[in-house]
Parts: structure tokens; sequence; C-alpha cells
């Protein structure tokens, strides 16, 4: 017999249907027992009477088998049925429980049996040890909590794919396996087979690559990408993580705000209605107003901190360009200049002539702005350096000699030069704001295989040693760890 979801069993009322899923509690009454079942769309109650063959498999079952659950859909009257009848007529939205019908069951099948699982399955394991959680995943996701963050994390992902789609954005993929370059955290490396003692780099993040699609011609792409920097972790980084990344050709930053604004408005009005937006449209704070005022550029300017469903975005906006390395008030300090955001930056239009001459470095303020959300970055952008000429001379700012830069940037020049338009972009940290719009801690708890606070992966138990072979096959040889004195 064909599937049946439980969502869908209310369609079936007095039906023989077949549903497919977990028991996810048993009760044995003797003569009769009673169960909760539930799939991926929901949970239901069934129960088995009079049918001594199928009470003799029933009272063998124990929660997390999979089962097929054969059986005729009865419309439930009681107390809990007419609650979620008014629930559903009223909001419109259906119970996770299923509960204005139940199954009496004519047969099982059982699929699989399982092991007593080390947690509770049918509670939130927020308090669980997150150890145990993370090395019993697969059970972790199973809870309602965690399907639910997931299930959030695949609609806002196909909201933002459906609205860049209309509004001409193409989706591209790029590569894994790129170039290590000296523009941000720590790259983690991988060996190349076949070139002994060369390394690829993980990416931080496709801003090279997506710049280059704007020299390609693509005008709007944008994509969920992968990102890898080997940097020291907290509740809101991860060693892997997803951006959702996008560029635009021909673009302002008021173009570039304004999009992304509304997209982020309609996230949340479209799916989190009960969470409220603080100002629209969202307010703009230069960025040494927000050091003044709020001593960060990642402000929480909510008006009631204890109001979880409470959003207050803000933009944050003037960035300087540069700042010295030295670790110093002193606008005069030594020290090396770096970028505060990405080398491959514009700055404004009025400054722009001080970055070709290298002159007033410390005045320059960048075509960059934040969005941030409740005390978090939940994403950065500018406009880009389109002229070759203009990079070279940050890249120069930046220390570079002409050598390094051609060695390590001459792809980007070359690009560059061969005709490309003003372009700028932004990436959202998706998983922390994921995390806020969830009201999580973490953003481990909306990601589906995270790794631990010392980045390791206690499921796969990785990172792992590797075999002689493998490390004579690419060439390599391990020194012996110095233990400290």
């Amino acid at each position: 017999m064909k599937r049946t979801y439980i969502k869908d069993l209310h369609n079936h009322s007095g039906e023989e249907i077949t549903i497919k899923g977990w028991v996810d509690v048993a009760r044995d009454q003797g003569k009769m027992a009673f169960f909760d079942f539930r799939d991926v769309t929901g949970k239901v109650q069934g129960v088995v009477f009079g049918k001594p063959e199928v009470l003799e498999v029933a009272k063998n079952l124990r929660p997390e088998w999979v089962v097929a659950v054969h059986g005729i859909v009865n419309d439930r009257n009681d107390k809990n049925a007419k609650e979620f009848k008014t629930i559903v007529e009223e909001t419109g939205v259906r119970d996770f429980f299923i509960k204005d019908v139940e199954i009496e069951i004519t047969g099982f099948e059982i699929l699989n049996k399982a092991e007593t699982p080390v947690f509770d399955i049918t509670e939130s394991t927020v308090e669980t040890n997150e150890e145990v959680r993370l090395k019993n995943r697969y059970l972790d996701l199973r809870t309602a909590r965690m399907q639910e963050n997931m299930k959030m994390r695949h609609a806002v992902a196909k909201l933002c794919r459906d609205y860049l789609d209309e509004n001409g954005f193409l989706e591209l993929e790029t590569p894994i396996l790129t170039k290590s370059t000296p523009e941000g955290a720590r790259d983690y490396v991988v060996p190349s087979r076949l070139s002994p003692q060369h390394f690829y780099a993980l990416p931080q993040s496709p801003q090279q690559y997506k710049q280059l699609l704007m020299s390609s011609g693509m005008e709007r792409y944008f994509q969920f990408a992968r990102c890898m920097r080997d940097e020291d972790l907290r509740g809101d980084r991860q060693p892997e993580f997803t951006q959702l990344d996008l560029e635009m050709s021909f673009a302002s930053e008021e173009d570039i705000m304004q999009m992304n604004e509304e997209l982020l408005i309609k996230i949340v009005s479209e799916l989190y209605p009960e969470k409220r937006i603080q100002q629209i449209p969202f307010p703009r704070i230069p960025y040494a107003e927000a050091m003044e005022k709020y001593g960060n550029d990642r402000p929480d300017i909510r008006e009631d901190k204890d109001d979880p469903n409470l959003l207050a975005f803000c933009w944050i906006v003037d960035f300087p360009f540069f700042e010295k390395t030295a670790d110093s008030d002193d606008p005069q300090a030594t020290g090396e200049w770096t970028f505060t955001h990405n080398p491959f930056s514009l700055s404004k239009s009025e400054h722009v002539e001080n970055l070709k001459n290298k002159e007033n470095i410390g005045d320059i303020i960048a075509a960059q702005y934040d969005i941030c959300l409740n005390g978090y970055e939940i994403g950065g952008g500018s406009v880009r350096a389109h002229d070759p000429e203009v990079l070279k001379s940050i890249l120069s700012i930046l220390g570079h000699s002409d050598e390094k830069i051609e060695e390590n940037f001459g792809h980007m020049l070359k690009a560059l030069g061969s005709g490309t338009p003003p372009h700028g972009g932004i990436a959202w940290g998706f998983d922390r704001l994921m995390m806020i719009l969830q009201n999580e801690k973490t953003i481990r708890e909306v990601i589906a295989f995270p790794k631990n606070g010392l980045g390791r992966d206690p499921m796969m138990e990785a990172p792992s040693t590797i075999s002689e072979d493998q490390l004579n096959e690419l060439s390599l040889e391990l020194k012996e760890i110095k233990k400290p004195e």
C-alpha cells in the first residue's frame, strides 16, 4: 500500500492507510497498546485492540524502532481533538502532533530495530551534554527542536533563492580547492598528490571568485558558500560555516543595501510572523558613532533585550579603510597598515585619489557596510576596487611588494584590467542569522553536523591521523611535536 504522511492523515478519515516512521512512545495496557508514531511531517497516536495477533507484535515494539504501520484513520472527538481543531482554524497552522485523528492499527512491519537511545529523543536536548549530543548527532537531529531548526533553515534558504532568482541572480558554484593568499585568517591547506610539495587552500570566502564572475559578465551572482577558516572558536563561529554570498555589477552601496534590507524584511514577515522588526527602514550608524556610543561596531540596539521576538537590525557604515596593526590608541602609532574589511574594497568616491596616491591613509573611508542584528554582525560587504591600479595601490599600502602583489594577486589585476564593471556585494553569516531567528544560543544548534568548541567532530572522530602510505603518496613527512618544557 502507498505510504501516507502523518500530516495528511486528516484527509483520509475512514480509509485504510500505511504510515512509515519511528515509534516515538509505546504504552502497553494489557488488552490494548497505545503508540505515538512520528515521521518527518508530524506525530500521531495509534491504538491496537481486539486483534490478539497484532497485539502480540505490538507488545514487542520499542521506541526508535522503524516501522510500517497499517490501519484505519478514525476521527477523534475528545477534548484534545476539539482544541486542536480550534487552533488550526484560528491560526491556519497544524500542530506537530496531529490530534484530530488516530490510527486503529491492523498490522505492523518492523523495518529496523534500535538500541535504547543514550538520551530522551521525545524531549528537547538543549540541556543535554553537548559532547554526547554531537557524538550521537543522528539521534539529536530526530528531536522536535532540531527538526524544526533544520526545516526553518531550509525554508529561509529557499525564500532567499526564490527572491534572488526573481531579481535576476544566477546561483553559481565556486571552487573549494583554491590558492592560499595573504588576505585574512589562517587557511586550511590541502596537499596535492599530483604537484608534490604544493598545496591548495580551502576558501575562507569566495571573494576573489565572485569578483572574477563580475569580470566574466555574469552581473548578478549568489551562492550558499561553504567557507573555512582556521581560527579560534566561540559560540557563533565554526571552522567551516555557510555564507549567503552575492555580488552585483553596476551597483552602488545604496542598491546593495536596499536589496538586502528588503530580503531580510521578507524573511521575517513571511517565515517569522511572530517576530517584530524594531525599525524599518533599518537605521544607519556611522562606525565612529557606534564605537563612541556602544563601544563596538555590532551594537545591540533593541529597546527591550528581554523580548526574544524583537529584531533590531542596523547598518554600520563609513568604516575607516585602514588601521594600524600596533596595539595603541595613538593615531600616530607605529606599525603596519592593515585593512578593516578586505583588501578588495573601494573607498568612498571622494577618497579614491588618496588611495591612488597613498596619501592621508588614516583618513580614507571605505565604501563598506555591515548589517547587524541584536548585537551580532550577520553580514558585511562593500563596493569593490574594479580598477587594477587602485587595487595595486591598496595592496602596496598594506605592505605587499610589487613582486608579491604579482605572485599572489596577478590573476586579479589581469582580470580587472580586462574590462570589469563597477561592482559590489555582501556576504551573510547564514548560520548566525539562523541562530538568532531560531532563538538559539550557538550556531551549532542550527548546523546539521557542527564541530565542537575544539574544532573536532566527535561523531566522525575528525580530525584524525592518516597512514604512512598516504603520507608517502603526498610526499609528506611528520615532524615530532616538541613537548613544552
